[in-house]
């Protein structure tokens, strides 16, 4: 299931999405102060592209990941975390919607607070 949902994810919206994100992610590593929210931007990316069959796990609840998340919200993260959450509830509206709206919800968990989160397979 994973297979083929990732490559209908891919198809319709995941590559064009994680391009976006990559390009973001290469605007903030153009100065050093971006740099941990380019990286951040690339795990995203990462997740957008193939988002079936991963999980997001905490890793490391430091003050310091604590600070960037706080300050990744005041500067997009609750914007980001909206649009994945509408693109969910529209997706719900159709069954064939229902397992991309569960991607959708894995990207606006991750979207919210992506500081000290990484990405495995499952």
């Amino acid at each position: 299931m994973s297979c083929i949902g990732n490559l209908i994810w891919f198809i319709f919206g995941g590559f064009f999405n994680a391009i976006g994100w990559f390009l973001a992610g290469l605007l903030w590593c153009i100065t050093i102060i971006g740099i941990p929210v380019g990286l951040q931007c690339f795990k995203l990316a990462r997740l957008q592209l193939f988002p079936f069959g991963k999980e997001i796990v905490t890793v490391n609840d430091s003050g310091l990941n604590l600070l960037l998340n706080i300050l990744w919200l005041i500067f997009g993260g609750i914007e980001l975390c909206i649009v994945n959450l509408m693109s969910a509830v529209i997706l719900c509206i159709t069954i064939v919607g229902i397992p991309f709206a569960g991607q959708c919800l894995k990207l606006a968990k991750l979207s919210l607070m992506p500081f000290g989160k990484e990405i495995i397979e499952r």
